[in-house]
C-alpha cells in the first residue's frame, strides 16, 4: 500500500434541507450550477480533486496543505 500526505476539504451547504423542502428541483439545479461554474473551478486552481459528492457536500483532496486554504472563502464568497 502507497501512502502519502493529503489535505482534505469537507464542504457543505448551510440550510440545504430548509431550501429543498422549499423547491427541490430548483435548489438542485442552482446546487449542479454553483458547483460546476464555481466550486469546482476554484479547487482545479488549487490543484485538488473532488472525490465525493453527498447531497450538499463534498470531499476533496489536495497534495499540500497550503493550496486549499483560500478556496472555501473564495466560493462562499461568490
Amino acid at each position: 500500500m502507497d501512502r502519502k500526505l493529503a489535505a482534505i476539504l469537507a464542504a457543505d451547504v448551510v440550510g440545504y434541507s430548509a431550501l429543498m423542502e422549499r423547491d427541490e428541483t430548483g435548489t438542485f439545479e442552482r446546487l449542479t450550477g454553483i458547483r460546476k461554474e464555481v466550486i469546482e473551478p476554484e479547487i482545479a486552481k488549487r490543484r485538488g480533486c473532488i472525490f465525493k459528492l453527498m447531497g450538499d457536500g463534498l470531499l476533496a483532496e489536495f497534495g499540500s496543505v497550503v493550496m486549499p486554504l483560500n478556496a472555501p472563502y473564495r466560493c462562499s464568497a461568490r
